[in-house]
């Protein structure tokens, strides 16, 4: 294959590569440390108010802002175990099982825009190693199946579709393989080296394009030819997502992946793509029932792991990840204090992919879920899995309708536009004029400023006073709050308790949702 361009990375530039610097955003840097705002070093020598004083420093880059402003992202869990029954395959499937005959990714487009979502992601390759497009790597792949006489291609359906239907195109690839593990490099003990990315192959149809050298192992390598397919022959990709799960396999397999060489091949090959969970940019919230901590932080303590992996300084589960006693707690192990905001994945139904015998969940646990997330400073991802057809079942459909139509309701015209609106430090105070009655109020800070809320009261002013109506600590990107019974009054009053630094407050809006047609 001739080559255009070479580019050669070692590892320590793999690293910096990673760190996200080419942002314009990202790559101012601090005049004390020179690092960029978006990941700034800690000490065991910080004192509990330097901690602070960092993270009020730490800046989101832009992908960073664009992404936490989608707001609500899908996921579509689709592969062989969608017609084995399994949730995790087993790597040895007969490719020919998978048979989507009635595949319409239009319809699944159709559906998740009608539902509010602005980008789904799309399971490319689960921890079988079943790839849903010809890859020139592996013969466990649609290529493999009679399906569309061995020319069927879901990756680049889906993509057109989504893009058709104006969504975001994310993927999946799972680091996990279990078919590379049994006639294939996954977990052979192969020691990290220089690898030619792409690795050429017989008949190679494509054209001239960039080639990278990069330390992988060889399944590492085999990962990176995979991206390297999907990230230049699909179109513009918006999220790549990976998980770190391992294959199922013994102890003494384990596969130290390489993500410095995999960042640096996303961030050269499409820059404004986001990479989640296990990546630099979007942390996982923690669990998998789509709910964010009470008070989520964007800023938390950081480690770095092998090959420039980032990682929790705190456990998963950790009831906080980033106050003022969590950057204390988590000093000891912490690297950096970084902008990592949380993702908070959930399925539809029990099973992350379909099964027959399994329902979506009511609109009202769709509507929980949905203040637990986006009402916390979260980006809600919802899988709704496509079924044996490769459709999405009616009953999800209508599911996904009657939830947007429901947030609707609980958030429906802002009552405070027009409000005369006064601005001070850290408050915001709007007099509607008349009294109107408010159960559900929005609020968020302009994160380009960074995170910096601590504590806040929502107020309104009655008999000559103000008077406290509710309280809540962080507010980031998104905070919505809600009350137990209307209020009613004209004049409302949003006053910041504890900072940071002096927040800059963007969104304060009042809304009277309509219980009755609920």
């Amino acid at each position: 294959m001739a080559v255009s361009r070479r580019l050669f990375v070692t590892a320590a530039a793999a690293l910096v590569a990673s760190s996200g610097t080419s942002v314009a955003l990202a790559s101012a840097a601090s005049a004390s440390s020179g690092e960029p705002w978006y990941r700034i070093p800690v000490s065991p020598d910080d004192s509990p108010d330097e901690l602070v004083r960092k993270a009020s420093r730490v800046r989101p880059t832009e992908r960073q802002i664009a992404w936490q402003a989608l707001e609500r992202t899908a996921f579509l869990h689709f592969g062989v175990n969608t017609f084995t029954g399994l949730e995790w395959g087993t790597g040895d499937e007969d490719p020919d099982v998978f048979q989507p005959v009635g595949l319409d990714t239009d319809q699944w487009a159709r559906a998740l825009r009608d539902g509010g979502f602005k980008l789904a992601i799309l399971t490319v390759k689960h921890h079988d190693g079943f790839v849903l497009y010809p890859s020139r790597y592996t013969k466990h792949s649609v290529a493999s199946s009679s399906w569309q006489g061995g020319q069927g291609d879901v990756l680049r359906s889906f993509a057109d579709s989504m893009r058709r239907h104006g969504l975001k195109v994310g993927v999946y690839i799972s680091p996990a393989d279990e078919n590379q593990y049994l006639h294939g490099v996954y977990a052979n003990g192969s020691a990290r080296s220089e690898h030619t990315i792409p690795t050429p192959v017989p008949g190679d149809d494509r054209p001239d394009g960039p080639t990278f050298t990069l330390p992988a192992t060889d399944y590492g390598a085999h990962m990176l030819d995979q991206l390297y397919e999907v990230l230049t022959e699909y179109g513009p990709v918006d999220e790549v997502w990976f998980d770190g799960a391992q294959g199922r396999i013994p102890p003494d397999k384990v596969e130290t992946y390489d993500w410095d060489s995999w960042y640096t091949l996303i961030r050269t090959l499409a820059p404004d793509a986001t990479v989640a969970v296990s990546g630099p940019d979007v942390r996982w919230v923690g669990n998998e029932g789509g709910l964010a901590r009470e008070n989520e932080w964007s800023v938390v303590p950081v480690q770095e792991k092998a090959n420039g992996r980032m990682d929790f300084a705190l456990s998963y589960d950790a009831p906080d990840m980033g106050g003022r006693d969590a950057l204390v707690a988590a000093q000891p192990v912490a690297d950096h204090l970084q902008w990592w905001p949380a993702e908070a994945d959930v399925s539809i139904r029990d099973g992350w992919f379909y099964h027959a015998d399994q329902q979506p969940k009511s609109v009202q646990q769709l509507t929980d879920i949905y203040f637990g997330s986006v009402g916390r400073n979260a980006v809600l991802l919802l899988n709704v899995p496509p079924d044996d057809r490769g459709l999405l079942p009616a009953a999800d459909v209508t599911r996904l309708r009657e939830f947007r139509e429901r947030v609707d309701r609980e958030l429906p015209e802002d009552l405070a536009r027009g409000a005369h609106i006064t601005r001070s430090t850290g408050t915001i105070t709007a007099d509607l004029g008349t009294p109107r009655e408010v159960n559900r109020i929005r609020l968020a800070e302009d994160i380009r400023h960074g995170q910096q809320v601590e504590t806040f009261v929502i107020e309104t002013h009655t008999g000559g006073a103000w008077r406290q109506v509710t309280s809540a600590g962080t507010i980031g990107a998104s905070r919505i709050l809600l009350l137990p019974t209307p209020v009613s009054s004209q004049r409302w009053r949003l006053r910041v308790t504890t900072a940071r630094r002096p927040p800059r407050l963007s969104v304060f809006t009042l809304h009277r949702s309509h219980p009755e047609i609920f």
